[in-house]
């Protein structure tokens, strides 16, 4: 037999470090981790699970680590709550418990009776004293202290809100656009929707009512061509992407003496292609040479001000990504030499003082990034929106990017992220991104996850959190294995969203969890008492074959008709993503039994637009996808949110999951009903999208 339950010494172990032994698939059924996947995914942590012998050494270190240390890595907390910590220190030994509060003074914790015998660890008789904070201190980030005679230790004390407050632009319920930016050009914008187009989106989504506008991953992609097409598998989350800049927005182009302005012209011209595809590569490749002519203008005093604050307040984080997009763009797909791969040698100090123009120059592309994004941000305010900008946090990073390089250990090697078969992917998904390390995390005191929220939440109204059971448990493939060969990995949850809510708390910003596909019972209902809202599919939101009403959705919900990892409404209503599976050979039953299932589907929701009199059996799509949109009206759902490809009847998908050259996935431009590419510019003079939004102010406040 493979199955680590057989093997119970291991099973202890994986319990541990939290790696799964089982899983629930799709159909209900049980599954069986196999011991091989166990032992690679212990390995990735840097356990030997290969013997016997090496099971019970690992057992009894993981035992006696918390005995090690004289107050833990990391303790969380919540706003009004006393929270209680173990000290450990030479038994018999008096001990004093002090918080060093973030913002200032101090705190002492109080001693309660804790009853536990002494052990001997390494040597010495150990005894384990129980403290409890006090319960007033205010979220933050503090210092935890414990001294005891000759031993004294410190560890971070994590103080959270215990629960998100919503800001008061979510007291009513509100709707907004949902879209990939990059799929919404104009004719500035070279190709690829940028910052500026983000800007003139929220103008016009205010215009028709919206209250917000929520886009893909602005995360940072390669630093030159190739680079990735889908925003969900960034070289970095810490960083954003400069393919998003509007160069002739940049103050320092005015200052281009006549033949360089004509050069940079030259480049945006005849970069919109109205075909059938986004080309990134040759968008980014021109922009990347304007940006060049742009960079070496020199800057005023004041714009050199802001510069310097900039790179001061990102510090080293800011410096160590600049360096490997240098790197990375000098030596090409090749493989690093050694001394390169560790961002510590004084070989990468030495390459960087060489490359210094280049890691000014991908520095500076930073700073003209966030810049923008926070102009856009202010646009959208400006315009009426109450919410504006809402930025996606995306699960991972790409295995061979920025922040693999700069993050060192506290990324699993040897395990990809992914999802095991479901409905949708019944082969699995391998996303090839690797997960966090619980355990190096608690090391570090969460600082690289602190750091990748606060860049998500910078210029921002609200945060999405794309697969948010992520926060809780990654499904883990050891290298070279199937989607079907991989196991939960769980992560410490109340400390990662305690430290979600608390990043929130501080940038006055909400969040919305991704939580579809299979959630653990209890999650939704912990998301919700911690104040983090949920997202509701109109067709997934089933019960037993029947499409549930409405009115039973949940308030604390983002809630819309589709998705980017589902057709628009207009293709989903005649089955594309059937056929599409169908043709990418993704399905595993018949598509005759899929066709009849998603007939079945679409009959219970659509049932319900007659029963209610928004429809009659024949109306016609514009008809039926206003009409689905004013059924999530009906919800308590906060807030609305509709994808700018159904305002105007467009009916590519997107993405289709479990694909990478098959389709192709986040090069599909806004299109309309015709299939003919659709500009920016073209929006307003839609009667369409007006339709639509006219439909749902009306029923919303009636």
């Amino acid at each position: 037999m493979n199955d680590v339950d057989q093997w119970p010494a291991l099973a202890d172990l994986a319990d541990r470090y939290g790696i799964a032994r089982d899983y629930w698939d799709w159909q209900g059924n049980r599954v069986p981790v196999a011991i091989t996947t166990v032992q690679a995914m212990l390995a990735a942590l840097d356990v030997d699970a290969s013997t016997d012998e090496a099971v019970r050494t690992a057992i009894a270190a993981h035992e006696e680590a918390p005995w090690r240390r004289v107050v833990p890595l990391v303790t969380v907390g919540r706003a009004g709550t006393a929270a209680e910590v173990l000290v450990h220190v030479p038994h018999g030994v008096e001990v004093a418990v002090t918080v060093t509060l973030e913002g200032g003074g101090t705190a002492s914790a109080t001693q309660v009776t804790h009853d536990v015998a002494p052990r001997t660890v390494d040597g010495t008789v150990t005894g384990e004293a129980r403290f409890q904070l006090p319960a007033d201190l205010p979220p933050g980030y503090h210092t935890l202290r414990a001294d005891g005679g000759d031993v004294a230790g410190e560890g971070l004390l994590v103080v959270a809100p215990d629960r998100l407050d919503l800001p008061p632009a979510l007291a009513r319920q509100v709707w907004g656009l949902m879209t990939q930016l990059y799929s919404v050009r104009s004719r500035e914008s070279w190709g690829v929707g940028d910052f500026g187009d983000l800007a003139g989106l929220a103008r016009w989504g205010a215009d028709l009512g919206a209250a917000f506008v929520l886009v893909n991953p602005l995360h940072a992609g390669e630093p030159v061509p190739p680079m990735e097409d889908s925003p969900y598998l960034p070289t970095s989350r810490r960083f954003l992407n400069p393919i998003y800049v509007r160069v002739t927005d940049i103050p320092e182009v005015d200052g281009l003496d006549p033949a360089d302005q004509g050069r940079v012209a030259a480049h945006g011209e005849g970069q919109f292609d109205d075909g059938d595809l986004i080309d990134r590569q040759a968008s980014y490749a021109a922009k990347l040479a304007a940006l060049e002519l742009v960079h070496a203008v020199p800057r005023s005093a004041a714009r050199e001000r802001a510069y310097a604050e900039f790179c001061a307040q990102q510090g080293a984080d800011l410096d160590r990504f600049a360096t490997w997009c240098a790197l990375a763009e000098s030596l090409g797909e090749v493989e690093w030499p050694a001394e390169l791969q560790d961002p510590d040698d004084p070989a990468v100090a030495a390459a960087a003082e060489r490359l210094a123009d280049r890691v000014d120059f991908f520095r500076w592309l930073q700073w003209v990034s966030d810049e923008q994004l926070a102009a856009a941000q202010s646009a959208a305010l400006d315009a009426g929106m109450s919410v504006g900008v809402l930025t996606d946090l995306a699960v991972g990073v790409h295995p061979a990017g920025a922040e693999v390089w700069t993050l060192g250990r506290v990324l699993a090697r040897g395990l990809t992220v992914g999802a095991p078969p479901d409905a949708f992917n019944q082969r699995g998904q391998d996303w090839s991104q690797p997960p966090w390390r619980p355990d190096v995390l608690a090391e570090q005191g969460y600082a690289p996850y602190r750091a990748v929220l606060r860049a998500a939440l910078r210029h921002a109204g609200g945060l999405r959190i794309d697969h948010v059971m992520g926060l809780f448990r990654l499904w883990c493939i050891p290298e070279g294995g199937s989607p079907v060969e991989g196991a939960y990995l769980r992560y410490d949850y109340e400390a990662m969203v305690s430290i979600l809510l608390l990043e929130a708390h501080r940038g006055g910003a909400f969040v919305v969890g991704e939580d579809l596909g299979v959630v653990e019972p209890f999650v939704r209902d912990y998301l919700a008492e911690r104040g983090v809202l949920g997202t509701s599919i109109l067709w997934f939101e089933m019960d037993d074959g029947r499409a549930r009403p409405p009115e039973t959705w949940r308030e604390l919900c983002l809630a819309t008709v589709t998705t980017h990892d589902l057709p628009p409404t207009a293709g989903y209503l005649t089955r594309e993503h059937i056929r599409l599976r169908e043709s990418l050979g993704l399905l595993t039953r018949s598509v005759e039994e899929e066709l009849e299932a998603a007939a079945h589907e679409q009959e219970a929701v659509l049932s319900q637009l007659r029963e209610r009199g928004m429809v009659d059996g024949g109306a016609e799509e514009q008809e039926v996808v206003e009409a689905l949109h004013e059924l999530l009206t009906r919800s308590p759902s906060r807030l609305l949110g509709v994808m700018v490809s159904d305002l105007v009847g467009d009916r590519r998908t997107q993405n289709q999951p479990g694909t990478h050259r098959e389709y192709p996935n986040w090069r599909v431009p806004l299109s309309g009903p015709d299939g003919k590419p659709l500009l920016l510019e073209d929006l307003a003079d839609l009667p369409r999208p007006r339709s639509l939004a006219e439909r749902l102010n009306r029923t919303r406040d009636s």
